[in-house]
């Protein structure tokens, strides 16, 4: 294909079966992403790491940091500041247990992918350096599932800071996916004073780059990505600043999106509501067009 868009060679079979009905999808798995920016003289650029090859899900695909959401996150009460519970529910379209655990997996994985953490010891402070041996070992500890990322946040005395974070879209895996998630995705800008790393195992590289040449290398096929990934690119990609972008992220639409699958005759018209750019036909025996996967 000429872009970078990642298209799975087991696609076509996988959505042929679940029209046949004999694929049962997978349930999908609550997740949280995050879009790090930070300013630059004339735009802002936005961290993103690239899968690993070796990776089932998306390998060799340009992400942000982010992963699923962890159950012990759900209705600990940890120290919490900006939006309250119930507000993040009404604008995730969740319970507020479910909302504390959502905002918990984004702020957890940017710390855990990245070595960013968006929490301080006051509800207006925000930890400085946490590149130190002491940090990197309750960092390995929380990405290793030893330590709750609440009980992290306890013992060291942190206050949450969802009010770093915007909320700005939700993507579902589809159904004919063996992995699946459902995947809110979040702004934030970076916390003065802290350094990205390349802190993940699941990434072999990662960047700051601007929206717009991300999604410059995706159109030349030299990036590859996911659909929801080149979506927000493009709309980052139109703000001048990272607290611009944060700005406009409460008037964001959070209604998931959720790819479609039909059959005409032998052909497999796959789509993604609201993102016509994406849309693939697939002929009988081979990807996108007819060719090769």
């Amino acid at each position: 294909m000429a872009n970078g868009q990642w298209y799975p060679a087991e696609w076509p079979d996988r959505i042929r079966a679940l029209a046949a009905g004999t694929l049962t999808p997978v349930t999908p798995r609550r997740a949280a992403t995050v879009m790090l920016l930070k300013d630059t003289a004339d735009t802002p650029v936005v961290h993103m790491l690239r899968r690993r090859a070796s990776m089932a899900f998306a390998g060799g695909a340009y992400a942000y940091p982010g992963g699923g959401v962890d159950p012990r996150d759900d209705d600990h009460q940890i120290r919490w500041a900006g939006p309250t519970r119930a507000w993040w529910a009404s604008r995730l379209g969740v319970d507020e247990t479910d909302a504390q655990a959502i905002v918990c997996a984004a702020v957890r994985e940017t710390y855990e992918e990245a070595g960013i953490l968006l929490a301080g010891p006051t509800p207006d402070t925000v930890v400085g350096d946490t590149t130190g041996d002491d940090w990197e070992a309750d960092r390995a500890a929380v990405a290793a599932r030893e330590l709750s990322f609440a009980e992290f946040l306890e013992r060291r005395g942190l206050v949450l800071r969802s009010d770093l974070l915007g909320a700005w879209a939700r993507w579902i895996t589809p159904e004919f996916e063996t992995r699946r998630y459902d995947t809110w995705f979040f702004v934030a800008a970076l916390p003065e004073g802290q350094r990205t790393r390349n802190a993940s195992t699941e990434a072999d590289r990662t960047v700051w780059i601007r929206p717009g040449d991300a999604a410059a290398g995706y159109d030349k096929g030299e990036l590859l990505m996911m659909p929801p990934t080149i979506a927000t690119l493009r709309r980052l990609a139109t703000y001048a600043t990272a607290a611009e972008a944060l700005a406009a992220a409460p008037a964001r639409d959070l209604a998931p999106v959720l790819a479609e699958a039909r059959l005409e005759d032998d052909e497999v018209i796959l789509t993604w509501p609201g993102h016509d750019e994406f849309t693939q036909r697939i002929q009988a025996g081979g990807g996108p067009g007819g060719g090769p996967a």
